[in-house]
């Protein structure tokens, strides 16, 4: 980091300490010799900008990553069609995430502030990663055992494969964990991502770190997807099935404790290896931080009268984008094994059969998916200096209302072969079953695109007032919000299936491509990622 004494460079550093502004600008000052360079600079903040770590080191400090990524796999394959086994309707099924956007909104900001200001000795980064990863293991297994907690808190004796009404005291233990794992989410990923931005000194190492930490989240989103499709671990782990706990809920558990044992390998590693410089006491003690949840979103709010008018329209296509995706991240393998396989969770033995069997070809087509992500995450930036930004983001759009248009032919389809007779359904429609993989893989691109685009242009756009990035991740969480209130009565309207909710998410896809080419602003041909990712 040798350079011109005096000269300054700004730090990016995620979850800035809030005074008046949303967000503040961290600066240090470079200085001229080696022995300078090669030791840990102050900043006015107290933090301290380290030098570059070794490669192993950043690799090693990234893989909590791969273990909270895990369990979000699990969570997106197997926990919509879990909850409807404890008797939750299937209308009523979306409304269990909600909590992801409420704690997003409020828990991301907050948690990102005061662990800027942690005076562990421990470091600012590690005890929350710590605590958070500790959450997350109750958080799992309040889910794996919500069957037999309730059959202990007075749900009914009879056995589960032969009871089809609602388990309430499982499904309400099931909701309290649930709850507590996106809380817990929330409390690891802001402090994950700050600890690279703290061990990473110079710009092209912080890209480096970014690069890796994505890449530890495409292991774990391979492996959790991977996980969820076996759909045979109470085969492995027969004791784990109870007379509450049939094969669907053993299959769960197992994987859930599975996800626990790679969160713990993964977070000692984190700990271990990722070295923080401690903030000091007194650091802050003539500083005045707006630090509680209220003043957090009251700024957040309050950010938008400052705004470059060009974000109003970024904040509309985002908004549309991720409308047109959560249909899909909340019903995705139960679209497959309710349209396409014809099962129900709550039918007879053949019907629940038909259903397990859809949502493990879910899973494998979500392990497909994330690996066409992780490889069409190399081509966005060379898309972006071609194509530009605005474009890209469009094409990605219209390639979400092209699958999503695409799951409401092959719900026909698959309709069709229904009408037929029940031989049909078992033996299936290999064609339309094989295209419905396909449509899950292909979403990988705009995915990819998703992930990492919109957070880039927002930067961009923001880039001379600030704020941006807080209130591009709220229009995320309020989307979220929209599409879990809304779904599942949605679709009740239309029957109980998942289609209508995928056509209405083709139609705001559409909107979100034809509003990015009229009225997104025109964009450098640069582009860096952010390696945003929901999970």
């Amino acid at each position: 980091m040798a350079g011109k004494s005096g000269e300054s460079v700004s730090i990016s550093v995620p979850y800035r300490n809030l005074r008046k502004d949303v967000e503040v600008e961290m600066v240090s000052t470079k200085h001229q010799n080696d022995s300078a360079s090669s030791s840990p600079l102050n900043r006015s903040d107290g933090a301290a900008v380290a030098k570059d770590c070794s490669l192993v080191t950043l690799v090693l400090s990234c893989t909590v990553a791969a273990g909270v990524q895990f369990g979000w796999a699990l969570q997106l394959s197997l926990l919509t069609p879990y909850i409807q086994t404890l008797g939750i309707s299937h209308a009523f099924s979306s409304f269990i995430w909600l909590c992801g956007p409420i704690t997003g909104l409020v828990v991301q900001p907050c948690v990102g502030i005061w662990s800027d200001k942690c005076t562990s000795k421990y470091g600012r980064r590690r005890p929350f990663i710590l605590v958070g990863s500790l959450m997350i293991s109750i958080a799992v297994i309040i889910i794996g055992f919500s069957a037999d907690i309730g059959y202990l808190l007075g749900d009914t004796k009879e056995h589960c494969s032969t009871f089809k009404g609602t388990r309430t005291r499982a499904a309400f233990v099931f909701i309290i964990g649930f709850w507590l794992l996106d809380l817990a989410n929330n409390t690891v990923q802001g402090p994950a991502r700050a600890l690279l931005a703290d061990l990473s000194g110079s710009p092209d190492q912080r890209n480096t770190a970014n690069a890796v930490f994505c890449l530890w989240m495409a292991i774990g989103n391979i492996l959790g997807f991977s996980a969820g499709a076996s759909g045979r671990w109470q085969e492995w782990f027969p004791f784990l099935t109870s007379r509450a706990c049939c094969a669907a809920c053993g299959n769960l558990k197992a994987a859930f404790l599975l996800a626990v044992v790679f969160l713990t390998i993964c977070t000692l590693v984190t700990i271990y290896f990722a070295k923080e410089i401690p903030l000091s006491n007194n650091e802050h003690q003539d500083e005045t931080f707006i630090d509680g949840p209220g003043s957090v979103l009251v700024n957040l709010l309050t950010s938008l009268r400052h705004l470059p008018p060009a974000m109003h329209s970024v904040l509309i296509v985002m908004a549309l984008t991720w409308l047109s995706w959560f249909p899909f991240f909340l019903f995705d393998t139960d679209w497959m094994g309710r349209e396409v396989y014809h099962g129900d969770p709550t039918g007879d033995s053949l019907r629940v059969e038909l259903y397990d069997q859809g949502v493990r070809e879910g899973a494998f087509g979500l392990l497909l998916n994330s690996v066409v992500l992780g490889i069409s995450s190399f081509l966005i930036e060379p898309m972006c200096q071609r194509m530009g930004a605005r474009a890209v983001w469009a094409l990605s759009n219209f390639t979400v209302f092209a699958c999503m248009a695409g799951t409401a032919l092959i719900s026909l389809m698959s309709l069709r072969d229904n009408s037929k007779g029940i031989e049909h359904i078992i033996d299936g429609n290999e064609t339309t079953r094989t295209a419905a993989i396909i449509v899950f893989a292909l979403l990988g691109f705009p995915l990819a695109i998703t992930y990492s685009v919109p957070f880039s242009v927002t930067a961009e756009v923001t880039a001379d007032s600030g704020g941006g990035q807080g209130l591009a991740i709220g229009v995320l969480n309020l989307a979220i919000m929209i599409v879990s209130l809304g779904a599942g009565p949605w679709d009740a309207l239309f029957g109980g299936g998942n289609l209508p909710a995928f056509v209405l998410a083709s139609v705001a896809a559409f909107a979100a491509g034809v509003i990015a080419l009229r009225s997104l602003p025109t964009l450098s041909s640069s582009f860096k990622s952010t390696g945003f990712h929901i999970g």
